[in-house]
């Protein structure tokens, strides 16, 4: 036999013995609980390095897999009921999918999202998210949309303007980056975290050709815009208050002719009224949960 056929006879029983791999994995995940706790060690190799040396010329295919894996993880336990454990192996297989393969851009970047967003969102992890990132930095370090994710780590999750401004500075610097984070990483030293800077974040990235990243920037915009709305009509309210010892209502501003109806957000959700003080907010109940809480703040000058 020829070394060409011995070559595409190994390849053959590799993929073979890969495929059988992938449906004994979907077998046991269809046979057991996905959240038996005294299996899940076995379940992944931990070590990147190692695996990448087990995984021999496969490792993009396997990359592949630990994505998806992480996608179902995640997915999974968004979707559960219960609490314990959540998001527990979300970073580990981050980790093993960029280690197998260090050229992931969307492993890096949808990955940073799903460990920073805040419970039950995501593990409320931007420690992880800015590993992560600087892990691919690492392999790619004239990326500038890893520094600009940092920055947004720093912005919109840690409010801390100071290190946003320094990498998205960082951003800047590297080859082909936009002229736009310049004035960005001047204005985050400059104004802090108002919500005009947040829309300008956002608005930025709607121009992204990744169409994850665009859904994500319109998101944030429509988180904005509640929180502008619940600004509004919280000044509303307090403008109009309720008689004495009455508490703020919106069925007595109704009465009142100041509102047409109960104001409902984008989702169709009502904004919640606090009785004792006129403030308005987002409701737990709105699809646009959680919220952030960066867009109202305001360093001082």
């Amino acid at each position: 036999m020829s070394t060409r056929s011995w070559r595409l006879l190994a390849l053959a029983g590799a993929v073979t013995v890969f495929a059988a791999g992938i449906g004994l994995q979907v077998a046991r995940d269809r046979l057991y609980p996905r959240e038996a706790p005294e299996l899940e060690p076995l379940l992944y190799v931990r070590s990147g390095a190692t695996l990448k040396r087990l995984a021999l010329a496969f490792d993009a295919l396997l990359s592949d897999v630990y994505w998806i894996r992480a996608i179902q993880h995640y997915g999974g336990d968004r979707l559960a009921g219960h609490q314990e454990r959540k998001y527990r192996l979300l970073y580990p297989l981050l980790d093993l999918t960029t280690s197998l393969d260090p050229y992931f851009t969307i492993a890096y970047r949808f990955g940073a999202i799903f460990l920073s967003e805040a419970y039950p969102g995501g593990p409320g992890r931007p420690d992880q998210a800015v590993a992560l990132l600087r892990k691919g930095i690492g392999a790619q370090p004239g990326k500038w949309q890893y520094y600009l994710d940092i920055g947004f780590v720093h912005y919109w999750h840690l409010q801390d303007y100071t290190a946003a401004a320094h990498w998205f500075q960082k951003a800047a610097d590297q080859p082909g980056a936009p002229n736009w984070l310049r004035p960005l990483a001047a204005s985050m030293l400059t104004v802090g975290g108002d919500r005009a800077s947040a829309r300008f974040l956002w608005q930025q990235l709607l121009q992204s050709d990744q169409e994850w990243l665009r859904r994500t920037a319109e998101r944030r915009l429509l988180q904005i815009d509640a929180l502008e709305a619940a600004a509004r009509l919280t000044a509303l309210a307090q403008r109009f208050p309720p008689p004495a010892g009455q508490p703020h209502t919106w069925e007595d501003l109704v009465r009142r002719g100041v509102l047409r109806g109960v104001p409902l957000d984008v989702t169709g959700a009502p904004f919640e009224l606090d009785a004792g003080t006129g403030e308005a907010r987002v409701s737990p109940r709105s699809a646009l949960q959680p919220m952030p809480d960066v867009a109202t703040r305001r360093l001082p000058s």
